[in-house]
């Protein structure tokens, strides 16, 4: 099992990277609330590299606390995602205080 930090910045995104030996493109968008009193809040899009017009599973809320893919074990993405930290990722601090970490699953020996 593994343990890698992927840099993000505050701000709208979209990136290639290969997690668990698969291919993947991660696309980072913020969504406002329709509500006044309540914040929006950060949302990931995960598609098929060889493919990216192909989406594995999107809006993910990015909240602190739990495995982001954790639902979606089926999609056999081999590993978990996390948002770490203290705070919640707010627009203007992810990436920032607020890092992504994909652990890597266990390989059976």
């Amino acid at each position: 099992m593994a343990l890698y930090e992927i840099p993000l910045t505050p701000e709208p995104q979209a990136f290639g990277i290969t997690l668990a030996g698969r291919e993947l493109r991660l696309t980072f968008h913020w969504a406002e609330s329709p509500a006044a009193n309540v914040p929006g809040g950060w949302l990931l899009d995960v598609y098929d590299q060889p493919d990216d017009a192909t989406p594995l599973v999107c809006g993910i809320p990015l909240v602190a606390g739990c495995d982001l893919l954790a639902p979606y074990g089926y999609l056999g993405l081999g590993g978990a995602l996390y948002i770490s930290g203290d705070l919640p990722p707010a627009l203007d601090n992810l990436g920032e205080g607020v890092p992504l970490l994909f652990e890597t699953e266990e390989e059976n020996a």
